[in-house]
């Protein structure tokens, strides 16, 4: 699937670097550019992310013996299928690739596959029901909210119900919640149809972030933590936008976002016009925004049909 020219796909490297629907000639970028110390893999996921379906790339520049080294392709289909190939030079390895990311029929044809060893499948024991609700309403909510993706959402399974040493939900236990869970989220949201609110909310933050207007959504856990850390993303910006967690969970629970904003000087009229800005973005976006011009008050969104899709 490609939407504006952008394959549905997550590219991470080693390097810590991500990259959301990039185009098949950034794909064919990323793998060509691979290969050097500390940049030698990429691992591809589909969007939204679906446990057990990955593809990776191995690939080592320089070796000792003076030869560069071919590229390690391999692909994931499921929990127990697991698939390699080693593929000659960097265009044919983004072309299988490629063909993978788009689900293109017979992608996979022309090379000789070999299973990948996955080892010995641990047993996970299933969790005690008064364990297994308790945590499964906190991955509801934090799944409604949208931001978090599976590998965030697996820590807090296995956090949610800690007490000092004793630790009821195993990191297994808690990855088997999550994946189910998460399924059931993906497939609510192929009903959806069109552009969503929480989409219309991005677009407008992206561009008040392009103008200057440092814009972070579900940024820190709360107001205090967000006005004291935004400053540490303000990168030339005149201003700020932002709304916490607690906010989105507000909002996913059908109900509207209160925008905390400012000027980062800290004047009233740095902080009104900024607030003037942001409340034009968000109506040119087609959101139903509200505020009295007050740079002491909140611009208020909503209230909203809080459909964020999973990324993962």
């Amino acid at each position: 699937m490609e939407i504006d020219g952008g394959l549905g796909i997550k590219v991470e490297t080693e390097n810590g670097q991500a990259h959301s629907r990039v185009s098949a000639a950034g794909l064919r970028e990323l793998v060509a550019r691979i290969g050097g110390a500390g940049d030698r893999f990429l691992v591809v996921q589909r969007i939204p992310d679906l446990p057990h379906v990955f593809a990776q790339v191995w690939h080592e520049k320089g070796r000792e013996d003076g030869e560069d080294g071919g590229y390690r392709l391999e692909h994931r289909l499921s929990e127990t299928e697991f698939r390699g190939t080693d593929v000659d030079g960097a265009d044919r390895t983004a072309e299988l690739l490629t063909g993978w990311a788009r689900e293109a029929a017979g992608w996979d044809t022309g090379v000789a596959w070999e299973p990948v060893d996955l080892g010995p499948r641990e047993e996970v024991p299933e969790l005690p029901d008064e364990v297994r609700e308790k945590v499964e309403e906190r991955i509801r909510v934090r799944l409604r909210c949208g931001y978090d993706d599976r590998r965030t959402l697996t820590a807090l399974a296995e956090e949610w119900t800690a007490d000092g040493d004793e630790r009821p939900v195993s990191r297994a236990q808690a990855a088997r919640l999550v994946d189910r869970l998460w399924l059931d989220r993906v497939a609510e949201q192929a009903r959806w149809e069109g552009v969503t609110e929480p989409e219309l909310l991005t677009g407008a933050f992206e561009v008040l972030d392009a103008s200057g207007i440092t814009a972070r959504e579900n940024f820190t856990c709360c107001r205090g933590c967000g006005l004291a850390e935004i400053g540490a993303e303000r990168e030339g910006a005149r201003g700020f936008v932002f709304f916490h967690q607690q906010v989105t969970e507000h909002a996913a629970e059908g109900h509207g976002l209160a925008l905390h904003y400012g000027g980062f000087d800290g004047s009233a009229g740095t902080t009104e016009a900024v607030g003037h800005e942001v409340l034009a973005a968000l109506r040119a976006a087609g959101l139903s925004a509200h505020w009295d011009g007050d740079p002491d008050r909140t611009i208020d969104v909503g209230p909203l049909t809080w459909r964020r899709r999973l990324v993962g």
